[in-house]
């Protein structure tokens, strides 16, 4: 057997900053030819992503452990189309994972344009013609800008994805309230474009994660839309906790859900900060703490977290009073 080969440093680097991957153009400006390639990917040090496309690491992608999991292989996701399509340019819901906006769930499919809309099948790689949007530099290549990039990508996500992205966008300061109705502009006439218009108004920047985000519209769904977010409790003017959401029951009493992040981060410091905040509140006799995994807040299997949460609250007197949102209570 031949030996096993140093790889160049700097093909290395190259593959650090691009999820691992590597392009046939980026191996050859290196010095490594095509038998050098082949014989990486024969003795299972690298594998073929798609024509012309390497992972150095040949791990499967969705068994690799490491932080940021998801993200990294929706990132590889965008990596692959651009490697691909010669001056692929990221577009949909690959632009926005390397944007870094929150609220992807489903694994996601290579793909790119080309400048111009120029077209040519690309093995494993969708292509789209899309002409003339706002795009924007990524580590030496190009990516389509937030606005262009959610408008392409709302069509093809799920009805809990289009809020959760629209939420993430605004949340994390992609866009504002007019960058919307700019998204609402590049829809017009697309494709699907319909159902994703009529979900625009439910996007919301006080949710804190996609998970929240998916809460919130099954709460909305199941008729017990919450009183407000983000919400601050005190007691005696001494700060207690802040919460997801809250419910305001009668008599002066509340009901609060919590969405556990651990199905994306972890730590004993989150778990003991949680117990702590939740004990606080439920100390207090007027507050009811309800905890939901993240997991099953991104679940639509029955009963959802809306289903259950209205059962409780209908048990438990709550009656829907329109208004602002509630964002401070002094108990």
């Amino acid at each position: 057997m031949r030996p096993w080969r140093t790889l160049p440093q700097r093909l290395l680097s190259v593959a650090g900053a691009q999820e691992g991957l590597v392009s046939k153009a980026q191996c050859d400006a290196s010095g490594l030819d095509k038998d050098a390639v082949a014989l990486l990917v024969r003795q299972g040090r690298w594998c073929r992503v798609v024509r012309g496309v390497y992972d150095t690491d040949p791990t499967p992608a969705g068994q690799r452990r490491r932080d940021g999991r998801h993200d990294h292989v929706r990132r590889r996701a965008a990596w692959t189309a651009m490697l691909a399509v010669g001056n692929g340019i990221a577009t949909g819901a690959c632009a926005l994972a390397l944007l870094g906006v929150d609220g992807l769930v489903a694994p996601l499919a290579p793909e790119a344009a080309r400048a111009g809309g120029m077209h040519a099948a690309v093995d494993g790689v969708t292509l789209r013609r899309y002409r003339d949007f706002a795009d924007e530099a990524y580590r030496g290549r190009r990516i389509a800008s937030v606005v262009p990039a959610l408008a392409q990508a709302l069509p093809y996500l799920t009805r809990g994805e289009v809020v959760a992205v629209l939420s993430g966008a605004l949340r994390e300061g992609r866009m504002d309230q007019s960058g919307l109705g700019d998204v609402r502009a590049v829809l017009r006439g697309r494709r699907g474009a319909a159902r994703a218009q009529g979900l625009l108004d439910l996007a919301e920047a006080l949710d804190g994660s996609t998970a929240e985000s998916f809460a919130r519209l099954s709460f909305v769904d199941s008729g017990v839309p919450p009183d407000g977010q983000q919400v601050m409790f005190t007691l005696d003017g001494v700060f207690l906790a802040r919460v997801d959401f809250v419910w305001c029951l009668p008599g002066g009493r509340y009901v609060v859900a919590e969405i556990d992040g651990r199905a994306f981060h972890s730590g004993e410091a989150m778990l003991a900060d949680d117990s702590e905040r939740q004990n606080r509140l439920v100390a207090t006799g007027s507050v009811i703490v309800i905890r939901f995994p993240a997991a099953r807040a991104l679940s639509d299997e029955t009963p959802t977290v809306g289903t259950e949460m209205a059962t409780r609250l209908k048990a438990l007197g709550w009656r829907r009073a329109p208004g602002p949102n509630v964002g401070f209570v002094a108990l």
